[in-house]
């Protein structure tokens, strides 16, 4: 159930707040967009709440890096062995992973270009969207959160703060994934063996292959989390700035003033 259907008269729509979360356009800097998708391609496009692209890019990069030995020759590179750094790439496979990498960078700056453009329609048009959703298996509606508690949430273990604001497929997506990668790169071995002081040991548990994965993705889940709780904070308000113009401004209302 839903506190308003739209007649579909109107042609553009700055949100949708649905049973699994709120889709919204705003606006973006195109710059950011693209370093993410540098940072991790499909993050780009996640971040654009483009998520079929953003999830076939985002496996894209883990099946294709994983097969192509990159991440563990980033890693020999920045330790300063180059000859090994050659030897483990997999060039069949890193020459497939090129074009696909640039072309995720190209098109989340260019879909962001786009799609500023279009907000700027949709903030000028105006058009009502429901603002509440209530379902058999879920409650969706506008309210302010605070951005620090999402930034929080996500760096205890990214997507939690999604959760906090009801993005749920982003929130499910990072959750699954986080362990994934904690789990093939013995992360939590490797902390457990700092612990009790065992630095070599921890040293050699770790996979580095795994491991690089995880730095842009707790990124991406306190980025995104803390950019859309602002974001939603400023669609609600602009929400009920409407309604109150729209049931009550007409009215003559006098407010008591005190002597």
């Amino acid at each position: 159930m839903k506190n308003f259907n739209p007649t579909n008269t109107e042609r553009r729509f700055k949100a949708h707040v649905s049973a699994i979360g709120t889709t919204q356009l705003h606006l973006r800097n195109p710059y950011i967009i693209a370093w993410w998708s540098a940072a991790f391609p499909g993050f780009g496009h996640l971040l654009l709440s483009k998520y079929l692209r953003g999830y076939a890019l985002f496996l894209w990069e883990i099946v294709v890096n994983n097969m192509a030995n990159i991440n563990l020759a980033i890693v020999y590179s920045f330790t300063g062995n180059i000859n090994m750094a050659k030897e483990v790439l997999e060039p069949r496979w890193m020459l497939l992973y090129l074009p696909v990498y640039f072309f995720g960078i190209w098109d989340s700056y260019r879909t962001t270009v786009d799609m500023n453009k279009v907000f700027i329609l949709a903030e000028r048009e105006n058009a009502d969207f429901a603002s509440y959703n209530i379902g058999a298996v879920e409650i969706n509606y506008l309210d302010k959160r605070r951005p620090i508690m999402a930034v929080l949430w996500s760096m205890f273990t990214p997507g939690l703060g999604q959760l906090y604001i009801h993005r749920v497929l982003t929130a499910a997506f990072t959750m699954i994934f986080m362990i994934v990668f904690v789990y093939y790169s013995n992360v939590l071995v490797a902390i457990h063996y700092l612990f009790i002081g065992e630095i070599g040991q921890a040293t050699a548990v770790l996979d580095p292959q795994w491991f690089l994965f995880i730095p842009s993705h707790f990124g991406f889940g306190v980025y995104d989390s803390y950019v859309n709780t602002v974001e939603n904070n400023k669609l609600f308000e602009s929400e009920q700035r409407k309604f109150l113009k729209k049931k009550y401004q007409h009215f003559r209302v006098k407010i008591p003033q005190k002597e």
